[in-house]
Protein backbone atom coordinates (compact mmCIF):
# COMPACT_ATOMS: atom_id res chain seq x y z
CA UNK A 1 0.00 0.00 0.00
CA UNK A 2 1.23 3.63 -1.07
CA UNK A 3 1.82 5.61 2.47
CA UNK A 4 -0.66 8.85 2.85
CA UNK A 5 0.64 11.84 1.54
CA UNK A 6 -1.30 15.20 3.11
CA UNK A 7 0.36 17.63 0.80
CA UNK A 8 0.02 15.57 -2.57
CA UNK A 9 -3.03 17.75 -3.97
CA UNK A 10 -3.72 15.67 -7.24
CA UNK A 11 -6.47 13.64 -8.07
CA UNK A 12 -6.59 10.79 -6.40
CA UNK A 13 -8.66 8.04 -8.83
CA UNK A 14 -9.32 4.42 -7.82
CA UNK A 15 -9.96 1.55 -10.52
CA UNK A 16 -12.07 -0.79 -9.17
CA UNK A 17 -12.61 -4.43 -10.77
CA UNK A 18 -13.33 -8.08 -9.57
CA UNK A 19 -10.05 -10.07 -10.28
CA UNK A 20 -6.20 -9.70 -11.87
CA UNK A 21 -7.43 -12.34 -14.15
CA UNK A 22 -6.22 -11.88 -18.12
CA UNK A 23 -9.37 -10.51 -19.40
CA UNK A 24 -9.78 -7.50 -21.42
CA UNK A 25 -11.84 -5.31 -18.58
CA UNK A 26 -8.81 -5.65 -16.28
CA UNK A 27 -6.53 -5.01 -18.51
CA UNK A 28 -8.15 -1.64 -19.64
CA UNK A 29 -8.22 -1.02 -15.65
CA UNK A 30 -4.25 -1.60 -15.33
CA UNK A 31 -3.07 0.29 -18.42
CA UNK A 32 -5.46 3.14 -16.78
CA UNK A 33 -3.72 3.40 -13.35
CA UNK A 34 -0.42 2.72 -14.69
CA UNK A 35 -0.58 5.31 -17.67
CA UNK A 36 -3.00 8.17 -16.08
CA UNK A 37 -0.21 11.20 -16.06
CA UNK A 38 0.96 11.63 -12.88
CA UNK A 39 1.52 15.70 -13.01
CA UNK A 40 -2.53 15.36 -12.68
CA UNK A 41 -3.25 11.93 -10.96
CA UNK A 42 -2.37 9.67 -8.41
CA UNK A 43 -3.79 6.00 -8.93
CA UNK A 44 -5.10 3.04 -6.87
CA UNK A 45 -6.28 -0.19 -7.60
CA UNK A 46 -8.53 -2.52 -6.18
CA UNK A 47 -9.41 -5.85 -6.38
CA UNK A 48 -12.99 -6.73 -4.85
CA UNK A 49 -12.38 -10.77 -5.05
CA UNK A 50 -8.77 -11.59 -5.84
CA UNK A 51 -5.61 -10.51 -7.64
CA UNK A 52 -4.34 -12.82 -10.21
CA UNK A 53 -2.27 -12.88 -13.56
CA UNK A 54 -1.70 -9.27 -14.12
CA UNK A 55 -0.52 -8.43 -10.81
CA UNK A 56 3.07 -8.01 -11.82
CA UNK A 57 1.53 -5.52 -14.61
CA UNK A 58 0.54 -2.78 -12.16
CA UNK A 59 3.03 -0.13 -11.81
CA UNK A 60 5.02 0.33 -8.69
CA UNK A 61 3.83 3.81 -7.67
CA UNK A 62 0.11 2.88 -7.84
CA UNK A 63 -2.01 2.86 -4.85
CA UNK A 64 -2.96 -1.20 -4.00
CA UNK A 65 -5.80 -3.05 -2.40
CA UNK A 66 -7.28 -6.60 -2.81
CA UNK A 67 -10.76 -7.25 -0.42
CA UNK A 68 -10.74 -10.72 -0.73
CA UNK A 69 -14.80 -10.40 -0.49
CA UNK A 70 -16.15 -13.92 0.05
CA UNK A 71 -20.18 -13.28 -0.85
CA UNK A 72 -21.92 -10.18 -2.94
CA UNK A 73 -22.45 -8.35 0.68
CA UNK A 74 -19.58 -9.13 2.25
CA UNK A 75 -19.29 -6.13 4.70
CA UNK A 76 -16.16 -6.75 6.12
CA UNK A 77 -14.41 -6.06 2.79
CA UNK A 78 -16.57 -2.67 2.12
CA UNK A 79 -15.34 -1.67 5.86
CA UNK A 80 -11.63 -1.95 4.61
CA UNK A 81 -12.36 -0.05 1.14
CA UNK A 82 -13.73 2.89 3.09
CA UNK A 83 -10.53 3.31 5.60
CA UNK A 84 -8.46 3.23 2.49
CA UNK A 85 -11.01 5.34 0.85
CA UNK A 86 -10.33 7.79 3.85
CA UNK A 87 -6.59 7.56 4.57
CA UNK A 88 -5.82 8.18 0.67
CA UNK A 89 -8.38 10.72 0.08
CA UNK A 90 -9.43 8.95 -2.88
CA UNK A 91 -12.02 11.38 -5.18
CA UNK A 92 -13.11 9.18 -7.80
CA UNK A 93 -13.63 5.39 -7.78
CA UNK A 94 -14.34 4.25 -11.09
CA UNK A 95 -16.09 0.84 -11.02
CA UNK A 96 -15.13 -1.26 -14.08
CA UNK A 97 -18.43 -3.64 -14.50
CA UNK A 98 -19.63 -5.66 -11.49
CA UNK A 99 -17.31 -3.89 -9.36
CA UNK A 100 -20.18 -1.41 -9.27
CA UNK A 101 -21.87 -2.80 -6.58
CA UNK A 102 -18.83 -2.60 -3.87
CA UNK A 103 -18.36 1.09 -5.08
CA UNK A 104 -21.62 2.46 -4.70
CA UNK A 105 -21.70 1.27 -0.96
CA UNK A 106 -18.37 2.42 -0.46
CA UNK A 107 -19.10 5.71 -1.60
CA UNK A 108 -22.09 6.12 0.74
CA UNK A 109 -19.25 6.99 3.40
CA UNK A 110 -16.79 9.94 4.23
CA UNK A 111 -14.59 11.08 1.89
CA UNK A 112 -17.68 9.96 -0.49
CA UNK A 113 -15.75 9.90 -3.54
CA UNK A 114 -17.51 10.34 -6.93
CA UNK A 115 -18.13 7.13 -8.86
CA UNK A 116 -17.85 6.16 -12.40
CA UNK A 117 -19.40 3.27 -13.96
CA UNK A 118 -17.33 1.33 -16.57
CA UNK A 119 -19.41 -0.56 -18.73
CA UNK A 120 -17.34 -3.46 -20.28
CA UNK A 121 -20.37 -5.59 -21.34
CA UNK A 122 -19.96 -8.01 -24.37
CA UNK A 123 -23.17 -9.95 -24.31
CA UNK A 124 -26.07 -7.21 -24.15
CA UNK A 125 -26.38 -8.47 -27.41
CA UNK A 126 -27.95 -11.48 -27.02
CA UNK A 127 -28.77 -11.85 -22.95
CA UNK A 128 -30.93 -9.00 -21.47
CA UNK A 129 -29.58 -7.35 -18.18
CA UNK A 130 -32.02 -6.71 -15.64
CA UNK A 131 -32.01 -2.70 -16.20
CA UNK A 132 -34.22 -1.94 -12.73
CA UNK A 133 -31.00 -3.84 -10.75
CA UNK A 134 -28.37 -1.28 -12.90
CA UNK A 135 -30.78 2.12 -12.53
CA UNK A 136 -30.89 1.45 -8.32
CA UNK A 137 -26.92 1.11 -8.44
CA UNK A 138 -26.78 3.65 -11.09
CA UNK A 139 -28.22 5.89 -8.44
CA UNK A 140 -26.01 8.94 -7.28
CA UNK A 141 -23.38 7.34 -9.69
CA UNK A 142 -21.96 10.17 -11.10
CA UNK A 143 -21.16 9.82 -14.65
CA UNK A 144 -21.19 6.03 -17.04
CA UNK A 145 -18.28 5.31 -19.37
CA UNK A 146 -19.19 2.88 -21.83
CA UNK A 147 -17.09 1.04 -24.38
CA UNK A 148 -19.31 0.85 -27.59
CA UNK A 149 -22.19 2.98 -28.21
CA UNK A 150 -24.87 0.26 -28.07
CA UNK A 151 -23.95 -0.17 -24.27
CA UNK A 152 -23.83 4.18 -24.05
CA UNK A 153 -27.49 4.15 -25.44
CA UNK A 154 -28.79 0.83 -23.58
CA UNK A 155 -27.91 3.09 -20.23
CA UNK A 156 -29.83 6.26 -21.64
CA UNK A 157 -32.25 4.20 -22.66
CA UNK A 158 -33.30 1.61 -19.90
CA UNK A 159 -31.59 2.95 -17.28
CA UNK A 160 -32.84 6.42 -18.25
CA UNK A 161 -29.38 7.96 -17.19
CA UNK A 162 -28.75 11.32 -18.21
CA UNK A 163 -27.43 11.42 -21.83
CA UNK A 164 -24.69 14.46 -20.47
CA UNK A 165 -23.28 12.47 -18.13
CA UNK A 166 -22.80 9.40 -20.69
CA UNK A 167 -19.37 8.94 -22.67
CA UNK A 168 -18.57 6.77 -25.16
CA UNK A 169 -14.84 5.69 -24.36
CA UNK A 170 -13.02 2.91 -26.69
CA UNK A 171 -10.74 0.68 -24.74
CA UNK A 172 -7.31 1.01 -25.95
CA UNK A 173 -3.59 0.34 -25.82
CA UNK A 174 0.24 1.18 -25.68
CA UNK A 175 1.33 1.24 -29.09
CA UNK A 176 4.83 2.12 -28.06
CA UNK A 177 5.43 -0.63 -25.51
CA UNK A 178 8.36 -1.91 -26.44
CA UNK A 179 7.95 -6.63 -27.01
CA UNK A 180 10.75 -8.93 -27.00
CA UNK A 181 9.82 -11.28 -29.40
CA UNK A 182 9.40 -14.91 -28.42
CA UNK A 183 9.44 -17.34 -31.24
CA UNK A 184 9.84 -20.49 -29.43
CA UNK A 185 6.27 -21.80 -30.16
CA UNK A 186 4.84 -24.42 -31.83
CA UNK A 187 3.78 -23.71 -36.04
CA UNK A 188 6.34 -21.79 -38.02
CA UNK A 189 6.69 -18.40 -39.20
CA UNK A 190 4.11 -17.84 -42.70
CA UNK A 191 1.14 -19.69 -41.08
CA UNK A 192 0.57 -18.91 -37.49
CA UNK A 193 -2.42 -18.03 -36.68
CA UNK A 194 -2.75 -16.97 -33.20
CA UNK A 195 -6.64 -16.43 -31.10
CA UNK A 196 -6.23 -14.45 -28.23
CA UNK A 197 -9.37 -15.21 -26.13
CA UNK A 198 -10.64 -16.78 -22.77
CA UNK A 199 -11.85 -20.21 -23.45
CA UNK A 200 -15.44 -19.54 -22.94
CA UNK A 201 -18.68 -20.15 -25.10
CA UNK A 202 -19.41 -16.85 -26.21
CA UNK A 203 -15.85 -16.65 -27.65
CA UNK A 204 -16.97 -19.41 -30.03
CA UNK A 205 -13.63 -21.44 -30.34
CA UNK A 206 -15.83 -24.49 -31.74
CA UNK A 207 -16.37 -22.69 -34.78
CA UNK A 208 -12.62 -21.87 -35.05
CA UNK A 209 -11.69 -25.26 -34.44
CA UNK A 210 -14.21 -26.07 -37.49
CA UNK A 211 -12.89 -23.13 -39.80
CA UNK A 212 -8.74 -24.40 -38.94
CA UNK A 213 -10.13 -27.92 -40.34
CA UNK A 214 -10.88 -26.65 -43.73
CA UNK A 215 -7.92 -24.55 -43.47
CA UNK A 216 -5.13 -27.33 -42.96
CA UNK A 217 -6.71 -28.91 -45.64
CA UNK A 218 -5.44 -26.04 -48.02
CA UNK A 219 -2.38 -25.19 -45.86
CA UNK A 220 -1.48 -28.38 -43.69
CA UNK A 221 1.29 -26.39 -42.26
CA UNK A 222 -1.02 -23.93 -40.80
CA UNK A 223 -0.83 -24.14 -36.86
CA UNK A 224 -3.45 -22.18 -34.43
CA UNK A 225 -2.45 -20.97 -31.32
CA UNK A 226 -5.19 -20.55 -28.34
CA UNK A 227 -4.31 -17.64 -25.80
CA UNK A 228 -6.25 -17.73 -22.81
CA UNK A 229 -7.72 -18.69 -19.33
CA UNK A 230 -9.87 -21.70 -19.41
CA UNK A 231 -12.78 -20.17 -17.33
CA UNK A 232 -15.35 -23.06 -18.27
CA UNK A 233 -13.97 -26.56 -17.44
CA UNK A 234 -17.19 -28.23 -19.69
CA UNK A 235 -16.62 -25.76 -22.89
CA UNK A 236 -12.49 -26.60 -22.57
CA UNK A 237 -13.38 -30.06 -22.73
CA UNK A 238 -16.07 -29.94 -25.96
CA UNK A 239 -13.13 -27.71 -27.29
CA UNK A 240 -10.53 -30.32 -26.92
CA UNK A 241 -12.72 -33.40 -28.05
CA UNK A 242 -13.59 -31.28 -30.97
CA UNK A 243 -9.82 -30.70 -31.90
CA UNK A 244 -9.65 -34.21 -31.71
CA UNK A 245 -12.59 -35.35 -33.67
CA UNK A 246 -11.14 -33.02 -36.81
CA UNK A 247 -7.88 -34.55 -36.44
CA UNK A 248 -6.25 -31.40 -35.61
CA UNK A 249 -3.93 -32.47 -32.38
CA UNK A 250 -0.87 -31.36 -34.49
CA UNK A 251 -2.52 -28.13 -35.79
CA UNK A 252 -3.60 -26.66 -32.87
CA UNK A 253 -2.29 -25.84 -29.27
CA UNK A 254 -4.03 -24.62 -26.11
CA UNK A 255 -1.64 -22.05 -24.71
CA UNK A 256 -3.15 -21.16 -21.81
CA UNK A 257 -2.96 -18.60 -19.40
CA UNK A 258 0.42 -16.32 -20.77
CA UNK A 259 1.88 -13.60 -19.78
CA UNK A 260 3.72 -12.72 -22.55
CA UNK A 261 1.28 -12.48 -24.93
CA UNK A 262 3.07 -9.09 -26.90
CA UNK A 263 5.93 -11.11 -27.47
CA UNK A 264 3.53 -14.40 -28.33
CA UNK A 265 1.83 -11.66 -31.38
CA UNK A 266 5.11 -10.71 -32.23
CA UNK A 267 5.76 -13.83 -33.62
CA UNK A 268 2.29 -14.85 -34.97
CA UNK A 269 0.99 -13.77 -38.82
CA UNK A 270 -2.62 -13.76 -38.40
CA UNK A 271 -4.96 -12.83 -35.75
CA UNK A 272 -8.65 -14.36 -35.35
CA UNK A 273 -11.16 -13.16 -33.23
CA UNK A 274 -14.33 -15.40 -33.71
CA UNK A 275 -16.90 -14.65 -30.72
CA UNK A 276 -20.58 -14.61 -31.16
CA UNK A 277 -20.49 -11.45 -28.96
CA UNK A 278 -18.01 -8.13 -27.86
CA UNK A 279 -17.94 -4.88 -26.74
CA UNK A 280 -14.96 -3.99 -27.77
CA UNK A 281 -12.02 -6.40 -27.65
CA UNK A 282 -8.62 -5.18 -26.19
CA UNK A 283 -6.98 -8.15 -27.73
CA UNK A 284 -8.08 -7.13 -31.20
CA UNK A 285 -6.21 -3.87 -30.42
CA UNK A 286 -3.51 -5.98 -29.34
CA UNK A 287 -3.21 -7.68 -32.28
CA UNK A 288 -3.11 -4.40 -34.30
CA UNK A 289 -0.71 -2.57 -32.34
CA UNK A 290 1.75 -4.86 -33.76
CA UNK A 291 0.60 -4.50 -37.27
CA UNK A 292 -0.47 -8.25 -37.60
CA UNK A 293 -3.82 -8.75 -39.96
CA UNK A 294 -6.78 -10.07 -38.70
CA UNK A 295 -9.76 -11.70 -39.21
CA UNK A 296 -12.96 -10.85 -37.02
CA UNK A 297 -16.45 -11.56 -36.41
CA UNK A 298 -18.82 -8.76 -37.36
CA UNK A 299 -19.85 -8.24 -33.59
CA UNK A 300 -20.01 -5.39 -31.22
CA UNK A 301 -17.26 -2.49 -32.07
CA UNK A 302 -15.49 -5.03 -34.07
CA UNK A 303 -16.58 -3.60 -37.44
CA UNK A 304 -15.40 0.04 -36.34
CA UNK A 305 -12.49 -1.10 -34.72
CA UNK A 306 -11.47 -2.30 -38.18
CA UNK A 307 -12.91 0.82 -40.45
CA UNK A 308 -15.87 -1.79 -41.65
CA UNK A 309 -13.32 -3.88 -43.58
CA UNK A 310 -10.53 -1.50 -44.27
CA UNK A 311 -8.14 -2.61 -41.60
CA UNK A 312 -9.34 -6.29 -41.35
CA UNK A 313 -11.25 -9.26 -42.57
CA UNK A 314 -14.78 -9.41 -41.29
CA UNK A 315 -17.22 -12.39 -41.28
CA UNK A 316 -20.47 -13.16 -39.59
CA UNK A 317 -20.42 -15.20 -36.26
CA UNK A 318 -20.82 -18.79 -36.47
CA UNK A 319 -19.88 -19.06 -39.88
CA UNK A 320 -16.74 -21.81 -40.18
CA UNK A 321 -16.58 -21.63 -44.13
CA UNK A 322 -16.24 -17.75 -44.20
CA UNK A 323 -13.88 -17.66 -41.35
CA UNK A 324 -11.79 -20.19 -43.30
CA UNK A 325 -12.20 -18.51 -46.17
CA UNK A 326 -10.71 -15.13 -44.84
CA UNK A 327 -7.94 -16.72 -43.36
CA UNK A 328 -6.70 -18.78 -46.28
CA UNK A 329 -7.30 -15.71 -48.22
CA UNK A 330 -4.23 -14.34 -46.40
CA UNK A 331 -2.13 -17.09 -45.79
CA UNK A 332 -2.34 -16.82 -49.33
CA UNK A 333 -1.16 -13.44 -49.74
CA UNK A 334 2.10 -11.87 -48.29
CA UNK A 335 1.89 -8.75 -49.78
CA UNK A 336 -2.14 -8.46 -48.61
CA UNK A 337 -1.17 -9.28 -44.83
CA UNK A 338 1.17 -6.59 -44.66
CA UNK A 339 -0.77 -4.04 -46.30
CA UNK A 340 -4.10 -4.60 -43.86
CA UNK A 341 -1.29 -5.24 -40.74
CA UNK A 342 -0.14 -1.97 -41.65
CA UNK A 343 -3.92 -0.25 -41.98
CA UNK A 344 -4.72 -1.67 -39.17
CA UNK A 345 -1.48 -0.19 -36.95
CA UNK A 346 -2.15 3.38 -38.10
CA UNK A 347 -6.01 3.07 -37.35
CA UNK A 348 -5.14 1.67 -33.50
CA UNK A 349 -1.86 4.33 -33.35
CA UNK A 350 -4.51 7.47 -34.30
CA UNK A 351 -7.98 5.89 -32.75
CA UNK A 352 -6.98 3.75 -29.92
CA UNK A 353 -3.65 4.77 -28.51
CA UNK A 354 -3.04 5.79 -24.96
CA UNK A 355 -2.96 9.47 -25.99
CA UNK A 356 -6.35 9.64 -27.44
CA UNK A 357 -8.04 7.75 -24.66
CA UNK A 358 -6.64 9.18 -21.60
CA UNK A 359 -7.49 12.63 -22.53
CA UNK A 360 -10.99 12.22 -23.07
CA UNK A 361 -10.79 9.75 -19.92
CA UNK A 362 -9.39 13.82 -18.37
CA UNK A 363 -12.08 15.60 -19.27
CA UNK A 364 -14.38 12.96 -17.51
CA UNK A 365 -12.84 13.38 -14.31
CA UNK A 366 -13.09 17.23 -14.45
CA UNK A 367 -16.90 16.93 -15.02
CA UNK A 368 -17.88 14.59 -12.73
CA UNK A 369 -15.79 16.41 -9.53
CA UNK A 370 -16.88 19.47 -10.90
CA UNK A 371 -20.47 18.70 -9.79
CA UNK A 372 -20.20 17.19 -6.69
Amino acid sequence: MIAENKTDRRIHVMHMTDTLDLGGRERVAVELVNQMPRDRYRTSLCTTRRDGPLTNSVSADVGRICLYRGHTLDFGAIRNLVRYNRKQRVDVLHAHGSSILVARLAAMFSPWPAIVWHDHYGTNERKERPAWLFRLLLRHVAGVVAVSKPLAEWSQNRLHFPKDRIWCLPNFVDTTKQVTANCELPGRRGTRIVCVANVRPVKDHLTLILAMRQVVGIYPEAHLLLVGAHPDANYLTRVQREIQIQGLQSHVTLMGIREDVGSILQCCDIGVLSSTSEGLPVSLLEYGATSMPVVATRVGQCGDVLDNGNAGLLVPASESTQLANAIVSLLADESKRKSLGRAFFNRVQTQYSAEAVLGQLSEIYDTVLASR
